[in-house]
């Protein structure tokens, strides 16, 4: 397989020959879709130093470490000035791991989502329900004039079948965008919970209407579940180091809050993207992104324990 391998830096510092495990991690380093501030192939590369101040692993909320459940197969190798390109590599690479390990992806910026739904659709034989954490809604039917970029992806996996629209959630959206855009996903049948929706939401009561909405909309037709976190649905004052910034977001407090309460659903797999990491401050939004990978699969894993 094209992958290449890291002598020293793996998420959670796993060994580098630990790879009979039921989940893994992978870098996909690609970011020539971005509109903005370029820098998220550099990602991958600083979430996995991140996670390393994590010790042990072991989650506080969980009560697991998911160290020996878990490889870190490396980045995939892309190349990085061809959308389609990139797209073509990873249709060759990524079906062998979603075969073999419950995934956990680490980008590169968000259109490399459409690329791992499409492997993902044709794995289950049928669309997924998503979660998608963001700022920006990527409903756009074009890309600043090009077909597909990081803003596209949610309305392509729609009009090709990848996800079911009715089973489809966004949460954090808050950028500018006409309503066309913006509402799309509602348009098509699913929900969304605008930052502004979730202002004032902290505690677990607070956040209980919008736990249950998630819950029974994504799981009423029984679906694969796959989550993807663009990091900047995260307010810039928790994730500073991000491509496009928009200030008015979510708290790192909401999201791990999520996380946690809805980790007994059937996730199939995550993404973690937009983590550009020559913007950040003091490594806030790579420590942000390793622990929301971390808390992801720690919530996996004591499903299995």
């Amino acid at each position: 397989m094209g992958f290449a391998y890291m002598s020293q830096n793996r998420f959670l510092a796993v060994p580098h020959n630990q790879m009979d495990t039921p989940f893994a991690v992978a870098g996909v380093p690609y970011d020539g879709a971005v509109t903005h501030r370029p820098g998220a192939r550099f990602g991958p590369d600083s979430i996995r130093r991140a996670s390393h101040m994590l010790c042990d692993g072991t989650h506080p909320f969980f009560d697991v470490s998911p160290f020996q459940y878990l490889s870190d197969v490396g980045d995939l190798m892309l190349p990085n000035t061809s959308i389609e390109g990139m797209r073509e590599s990873l249709a060759a690479q990524i079906p062998e791991l979603i075969q073999k390990y419950h995934m956990c992806w680490l980008g590169g910026d968000h259109s490399i989502t459409l690329g791992l739904l499409r492997a993902y659709r044709a794995w289950a034989g049928q669309p997924l329900a998503v979660l998608h954490f963001d700022a920006h809604c990527d409903t756009w039917e074009d890309h600043f004039g090009e077909p597909s970029g990081h803003g596209t992806w949610v309305y392509e996996a729609i009009q090709e079948g990848l996800v079911d629209a009715e089973s489809f959630v966004q949460i954090g959206i808050r950028s500018a965008g006409v309503r066309e855009a913006r509402e799309y996903v509602k348009d098509q049948g699913g929900t969304i919970f605008t930052a502004r929706d979730m202002r004032g939401l902290e505690t677990l009561d607070e956040l209980k209407p919008v736990l249950n909405a998630i819950r029974q909309r994504m799981t009423a037709k029984g679906l694969p579940l796959y989550m993807t976190v663009d990091i900047d649905h995260l307010d810039p004052a928790f994730a500073p180091g991000t491509g496009t910034p928009e200030p008015g977001g979510m708290t790192t407090n909401q999201t791990f809050s999520i996380l946690e309460q809805l980790a007994d659903l059937p996730w199939v797999g995550m993404d973690c993207v937009e983590v550009a990491p020559a913007y950040d401050y003091a490594e806030l939004t790579s420590n942000a992104a390793a622990q929301i990978v971390w808390t992801y699969v720690s919530g996996q894993v004591a499903k299995i324990k």
